[in-house]
């Protein structure tokens, strides 16, 4: 049998990114293949549930659906090589796989969809090649781009916020930037979980499409490097003439990514409590069974949620799946000594992330099948 993995994925998927890059990290043998092969229809989607991207499918033809599920296949059986061992940099590294997956949402379909002069053959191009050659080949794909703009929109990106939401990237992007000069990876001189999180829109969406590739060379030279060397096998940091080879000694957090974390901060937070609320007064009006599926096409639709930020009124999906991610964090939390847990509350209170600590929703998520369900 051969030991290589196949990864579902496509180029352009912001989700693939992630689990491409820690395939290619940890030098995980795969091939590449687009959902449009028979195969996937086939073979995989009855294992895997949801024709969703990235899946993998293991040498033994196991079947994982997601790329969180993907790497957390990998870290379980490798005993977690891109897990920081101490407290301070675990609870960062979880945090930025929550942000990099749910919380940039908006400006990757921003700069994606609302920059067709410089983006729309380019994006046009992937979107109709990751699809078999049928006569309906086309019309699929005018459908699933325009499905794709309206998913820009709903994640709260109007004509009225566009603006704000570039403010808040450009910032962002420029903190990024400054930590990047220190060190090639977030917690130091290899990735943690959080890089792979974080790289999820800011490959396929935000350092790929022309627009905000463009500006992310131009504007944030050592972002875009790391984005190149989060798909390489290899370190690939020549420009530190004097790197380490592992993640920072002493669980240190430097100060230039608590920087980054009190621009994204600003969003996330207010954003992160608005949609729990609206989620929690679903649940208790619904009341789904347990099983039933929190996350993806399955999922009942819960509706928008609105918050203010910088004075503006945003209207966003109240998405389960940030919370599926976020209680990673909160267990990290839950799990140390009390003196760890302050060091903890210290550390997030100087970024305005703590209240990441206690926003929950009533109802657990947990994965079974392939699925995110709600727990009893």
């Amino acid at each position: 049998m051969s030991q290589i993995h196949t990864l579902y994925a496509i180029t352009h998927s912001l989700y693939s990114g992630r689990a491409r890059s820690y395939l290619i990290k940890n030098q995980i043998p795969f091939r590449e293949l687009s959902t449009g092969h028979e195969s996937f229809k086939v073979e995989v989607l009855p294992k895997g549930k949801l024709a969703t991207i990235p899946t993998l499918v293991t040498p033994a033809g196991e079947v994982i659906r997601d790329g969180a599920a993907i790497i957390e296949h990998f870290e379980v059986a490798n005993g977690r090589p891109c897990q920081p061992a101490g407290p301070r940099q675990q609870i960062i590294s979880a945090l930025f796989d929550v942000i990099g997956t749910d919380g940039l949402l908006r400006p990757a379909m921003h700069y994606r969809w609302n920059f067709p002069e410089d983006n729309l053959d380019f994006i046009r191009y992937h979107f109709l090649y990751s699809q078999r050659d049928t006569p309906q080949r086309e019309e699929k794909t005018e459908a699933m781009m325009n499905r794709m703009r309206h998913a820009g929109m709903i994640f709260g990106v109007t004509e009225q916020t566009s603006e704000m939401a570039e403010t808040l990237y450009l910032e962002y992007l420029d903190a990024l930037n400054a930590h990047f000069e220190q060190y090639p990876y977030l917690l130091g001189w290899r990735p943690c979980i959080g890089d792979f999180g974080l790289i999820a829109p800011m490959y396929a969406h935000l350092g790929r499409d022309p627009h905000p590739a463009r500006l992310m060379q131009q504007r944030a030279t050592r972002v875009y490097r790391w984005v190149e060397r989060m798909n390489r096998a290899d370190q690939d940091a020549p420009e530190f003439f004097n790197a380490g080879t592992d993640l920072l000694p002493d669980d240190e957090v430097p100060e230039t990514l608590l920087a980054v974390l009190r621009v994204l901060s600003e969003d996330f937070v207010p954003e992160t409590r608005a949609a729990a609320a609206f989620i929690n007064t679903w649940l208790d009006e619904n009341k789904p069974e347990a099983g039933e599926p929190a996350v993806g096409r399955l999922a009942h639709s819960i509706g928008m949620a609105e918050f203010t930020l910088r004075g503006e009124t945003i209207n966003a999906l109240a998405q389960p799946h940030r919370f599926y991610l976020l209680q990673r964090v909160q267990a990290i939390y839950a799990g140390l000594s009390p003196v760890e847990q302050a060091s903890i509350e210290q550390l997030l209170g100087g970024c305005g992330m703590s209240e990441i600590l206690t926003i929950k929703l009533d109802r657990e998520i947990v994965r079974e099948e392939n699925l995110e369900v709600w727990r009893a």
